[in-house]
């Protein structure tokens, strides 16, 4: 078997170079092309440019590269069309996968397109998926409620595990002598995670300190951690200057292992997070946390009247609760904020069963996701 692979961004890497393991496991002779970065490339792939080039966010961004950005699309179909794969997978970055997809089938090519990681339209656009299903045959979900939203647009779509069951996560000794090493004893410990992007930590920091502020206030012993982002580092330690409850940052590019990262997450008490993908990470390190998110003016306003959903956290998407609190838009407060802290440090265990639900529902513990993925594109391809 024959694959044409695109990944656009590191999180499609890491995607791309576990389906392509699960995929060698099952069929010894299948053969990669494509298009992605030094994970994928470990494992046998010879990419036709740097995945780089299409790892780029927000209008800004991309205008200026809007015509490069073009070019690929067009240099990538026409090599999907002459090089005829039996199969297409696309890996998440749906504006550039989706349309080389879309321009494989309006050229008739005798492809199987699969897309990796199905678009959010349980939370708002449900019309994508309709769109999507005009070029793509099967859809591999991360989440275990997304596939009757592709099925019910047309689409095959298997849910294949979400690859935080994978990760690596610190044992308790490690918690304890991260504790023991930075001073912390006993004290409450809580873990603040405002972003990976820059006009995240712009927006969140001064709401972030001022919620951390009101924690300490009340419990004055509590500390706060910070592992930073690596392109957010100096960003981060310039906001944080100014917050009365100092945190300890941890600095990506010391930790180059991610050891001292995955230790803080599993010694916190309590995590105060920006919305996404966070809140699984710190479910898989049985962490309870506060979810705080805003945005610009117009983007609020916008995303507010679009949203179908009435909580943003997935850990209380797929474990059918709503037992992580959540301060989103108007509702990011700092005082607020601080009181749901302190709630959480209060009664912990009050999530902890929503926590390892939603990993239990995400595939901890069965198949590896990669493989999953892999198995689920070999049932389906005939």
């Amino acid at each position: 078997m024959k694959l044409f692979v695109i990944a656009g961004e590191p999180s499609g890497d890491r995607l791309g170079r576990a389906v392509m393991a699960g995929l060698k496991q099952l069929d010894p002779g299948v053969s990669f092309d494509g298009i992605g970065g030094p994970r994928m490339t470990d494992e046998g792939l010879k990419s036709r440019f740097p995945m780089e080039e299409l790892s780029v966010m927000g209008i800004a961004e991309v205008l200026p590269r809007y015509r490069q950005l073009m070019r690929r699309i067009d240099e990538t179909a026409r090599a999907v069309i002459e090089t005829r794969p039996d199969i297409l997978l696309t890996i998440d970055s749906p504006d550039f996968c989706l349309r080389v997809a879309r321009r494989v089938k309006e050229a008739g090519a005798p492809v199987r397109c699969v897309h990796y990681v199905a678009p959010s339209v349980w939370a708002w656009r449900p019309g994508r998926a309709a769109k999507m299903a005009r070029s793509i045959d099967q859809v591999l979900a991360l989440l275990p409620f997304e596939p009757p939203y592709m099925e019910a647009a047309g689409m095959a779509c298997d849910f294949v595990g979400h690859p935080v069951v994978t990760d690596p996560q610190a044992t308790e000794k490690e918690a304890r002598a991260f504790r023991e090493r930075h001073g912390i004893g006993d004290a409450p410990l809580v873990l603040a995670l405002p972003g990976s992007r820059r006009g995240e930590v712009q927006r969140l920091s001064e709401t972030f300190g001022g919620a951390l502020a009101r924690v300490q206030a009340a419990l004055p012993e509590a500390r706060v951690v910070l592992p930073c982002a690596a392109p957010v580092v100096d960003l981060v330690r310039a906001e944080t200057r100014h917050w009365s409850a100092a945190p300890l940052l941890i600095d990506p590019g010391r930790d180059t292992d991610g050891a001292e990262k995955r230790a803080a997450f599993r010694a916190a008490d309590v995590a105060l997070a920006a919305s996404g993908t966070v809140s699984l990470e710190l479910a898989a390190a049985d962490t309870p946390m506060v979810i705080a998110y805003d945005m610009g003016w117009i983007s609020r306003q916008i995303i507010g009247r679009m949203l179908l959903t009435d909580t943003v956290t997935l850990v209380n998407l797929v474990s059918e609760t709503r037992s992580v609190p959540e301060f989103i838009g108007k509702h990011c407060q700092p005082e607020v904020i601080g009181r749901g802290l302190l709630r959480v440090l209060e009664r912990p265990e009050a999530q902890r069963a929503a926590l390892r639900e939603t990993m239990a529902r995400l595939g901890a513990g069965g198949e590896p996701p990669g493989l999953r993925a892999a198995r689920a594109i070999l049932n389906r391809a005939g």
